[in-house]
């Protein structure tokens, strides 16, 4: 039996998908904004604030490990209703909310634990998304692509208002693009067009690798190419790579490189 806590994006689905069809127990606590499992018989609705119920059903139900998929976005605090262990949980939950959306699941990772409730990777039972070191597109990082990239590996490692953040552009020895709390697709749209940088996606400092890992998808690729941009990298067995197939071609066809460091 595993217990999935399932918020937004389309990752949430590809990962009950293939509990579905390995044919595992599980139950869901849906954590969506629009309660988009309703259909799910093994759903269940319960408030972030009712640690209680939470914690009641993953024993009721004698589970032993939980995974998380998909995107669980900060909730209204000042209408949540708390139940006992909500009141007591809660303020640790509140002060992480303050730094962003991965560290609300941090703060309820932390939160299982103490009660002795196992979190494994969101990748799972999924390990194929994630790929592996090497060069995935026919276009390769030449020369002053691996010096930008080195660039970028330095800024990632030694510069603290990068903590919290998962991705760059870069362009030589420039940062074109820092990720803010709104994710990349909104860091990539204040880019000029022709920008011609690296968008560049690796684990934040300290991150808990069992969530929030860099994801890139098709539409990733999208704004790469309205953007100018020559490639994207990424850590190998540290990334979420959805839509494999269709990136993969999308960026041949329009020369831009993969490169998984």
């Amino acid at each position: 039996m595993i217990g999935l806590f399932l918020g937004d994006t389309n990752f949430s689905e590809i990962v009950l998908k293939k509990i579905k069809k390995q044919k595992i127990r599980y139950f869901i606590i849906d954590f969506s904004k629009k309660n988009k499992f309703k259909g799910d018989n093994n759903s269940f609705r319960i408030s972030i604030g009712k640690f209680g119920a939470i914690i009641n059903l993953i024993k009721q139900k004698k589970c032993k490990k939980v995974l998380f998929a998909g995107k669980i976005s900060k909730p209204n605090f000042s209408s949540i209703r708390l139940d006992f262990k909500g009141i007591y949980y809660m303020p640790s939950v509140i002060r992480a909310a303050k730094i962003g959306d991965a560290a609300i699941i941090k703060s309820i990772i932390k939160i299982l634990n103490n009660e002795g409730i196992k979190v494994i990777s969101s990748i799972f039972f999924n390990p194929e998304l994630s790929l592996k070191k090497g060069n995935y597109s026919k276009l390769k990082p030449n020369k002053q692509d691996i010096n930008s990239i080195k660039k970028g590996k330095v800024f990632f490692n030694k510069t603290k208002s990068l903590d919290h953040i998962q991705a760059l552009v870069v362009k030589g020895d420039k940062i074109l693009a820092k990720e803010g709390k709104e994710g990349t697709r909104k860091m990539l749209s204040k880019l000029k067009k022709n920008s011609d940088g690296i968008l560049i996606k690796l684990p934040k400092k300290k991150q808990d690798l069992r969530m929030d890992l860099p994801t890139i998808g098709l539409q990733t690729f999208v704004d790469i190419k309205k953007y100018g941009l020559r490639g994207v990298v990424l850590e190998s067995k540290k990334n979420i790579f959805l839509d494999k197939i269709e990136c993969i071609k999308f960026a041949n066809k329009n020369k831009i490189f993969i490169n998984i460091i």
